[in-house]
């Protein structure tokens, strides 16, 4: 019983999300489809930002189309994208730096464990930069990021949870489909916009789930 980020076909996991068939199934947080909501709350944080820089890390198996559907998503918001891949700390260094040369406005970091393993890097070189930054996981925003949008992971692992107890109880693993979330957060750490000097538009206040003094 799995708990992904990614899609769990292209992934590999399942050859089906309604019969997985195999002796694979879990909960698929489906990373992707939230990413043009999330692009969105980075938006009306900072519409002055024209473009906002995306990092992305290679080992996640959708990164080339999640960029895509992002990139589409930027054109309609009437912004650029600029891409960077990033796999280690010397990465992430230089992309501050590049975005600084450009005068990039804001970061997406999207949903990659690689990110989370390694907030204790990303999160104070975000707040070095002064770059207002969203982020996939409300861990990083615990951690000092500025924002985050994505699945209830609480809520995702006791779904993986109640279909362990189901298998031990003899159901079939190739019967049962592979569940999607049903909740998502929108966390925002009011102190990381205080030190940033962001004020936080009251419509973005509104919509947060969970305000971090």
């Amino acid at each position: 019983v799995f708990l992904n980020g990614s899609d769990p076909v292209i992934a590999g996991l399942v050859t089906s999300i309604n019969r997985p068939s195999g002796n694979v199934t879990g909960v698929s947080l489906f990373a992707g489809t939230v990413d043009t909501k999330r692009l969105e709350l980075l938006h009306q944080l900072v519409p002055q930002a024209t473009t906002v820089a995306v990092f992305n890390n290679a080992l996640v198996a959708e990164t080339e189309a999640r960029s895509e559907a992002l990139a589409d998503a930027a054109k309609t918001l009437g912004i650029q994208l600029l891409f960077f891949n990033i796999g280690n700390e010397n990465d992430l260094k230089m992309a501050f730096a590049t975005m600084t040369d450009q005068k990039i406005g804001a970061l997406f970091v999207s949903g990659s464990p690689y990110f989370i393993s390694n907030r204790d890097q990303l999160i104070p070189l975000a707040a070095r930069y002064g770059i207002p930054t969203i982020y996939a996981w409300r861990v990083l925003a615990e951690a000092g990021g500025l924002m985050s949008y994505g699945t209830d992971i609480t809520d995702a692992s006791r779904q993986a949870g109640a279909y362990v107890g189901r298998i031990l109880r003899g159901e079939k693993v190739g019967d049962l489909p592979v569940m999607q979330p049903t909740k998502f957060e929108f966390i925002i750490n009011r102190a990381t916009a205080a030190t940033l000097r962001i004020s936080i538009p009251p419509n973005l206040l509104a919509l947060a789930d969970e305000l971090i003094e």
